[in-house]
């Protein structure tokens, strides 16, 4: 008895197992699936560099045109309210969060010796401040000089910055003569980086650092 319940048992097994075979192989007959040879979903060359390009550094004025029509009385008055909170002006004057900046103009970077500065600075110590370097300083410190420890955010306004410069160089002695205008379609200096900065706010936490 026994024997005939395997027996019947195996026989639905390999009926079942038949039938399914069977049932794959007539559903291809009637069913002729095109598999695609590429992804519906193009997820591009992933050894390609998808990262945006930086967008281009502004450029900035010339730095002789603004001189140009720059005001060293307006310079005063803007470096008074801007800057004097860390900064002297005057022959001799006391460091205070930045160092002095009498005769500024064409003095190395890290001219004062009895001034802490920057690592970044001091770097630059055998470099001169031009009016180009004033320029791009004063547009973003951060940016012309990385590592600064200056808390200044920079003038954006290209005038304003032309007139602190005119400040600088009349406290001065024997200061460089600024760069001639340039003719309308010149190439103007490159800024240290792109993107615009805010309208000139006060220092805060000194400058030339």
């Amino acid at each position: 008895m026994n024997s005939i319940e395997n027996t019947k048992a195996f026989a639905a097994i390999l009926t079942a197992g038949i039938a399914f075979s069977l049932a794959g192989f007539i559903s291809g007959l009637i069913v002729h699936p095109t598999m695609p040879h590429e992804s519906a979903i193009q997820l591009g060359d992933p050894t390609a560099d998808t990262a945006p390009a930086a967008p281009a550094a502004p450029a900035l004025e010339p730095v002789g045109n603004i001189l140009a029509n720059a005001s060293a009385e307006r310079g005063q008055q803007l470096a008074q309210r801007l800057c004097a909170a860390c900064h002297s002006f005057n022959e001799g004057g006391r460091n205070g969060v930045g160092p002095n900046l009498y005769g500024i103009v064409g003095a190395p970077h890290a001219h004062a010796p009895d001034f802490n500065y920057s690592p970044a600075n001091r770097a630059m110590a055998n470099k001169p401040w031009t009016y180009e370097d004033l320029n791009h300083w004063l547009y973003k410190p951060n940016e012309y000089m990385p590592g600064t420890r200056m808390g200044f955010a920079g003038i954006a306004n290209s005038q304003q910055r032309g007139d602190v410069i005119a400040y600088l160089r009349s406290i001065t002695p024997n200061a460089p003569t600024p760069p001639a205008p340039q003719e309308p379609g010149a190439q103007p200096a490159a800024a240290p980086a792109a993107g615009g900065t805010p309208a000139a706010t006060p220092a805060a936490g000194g400058g030339h650092r």
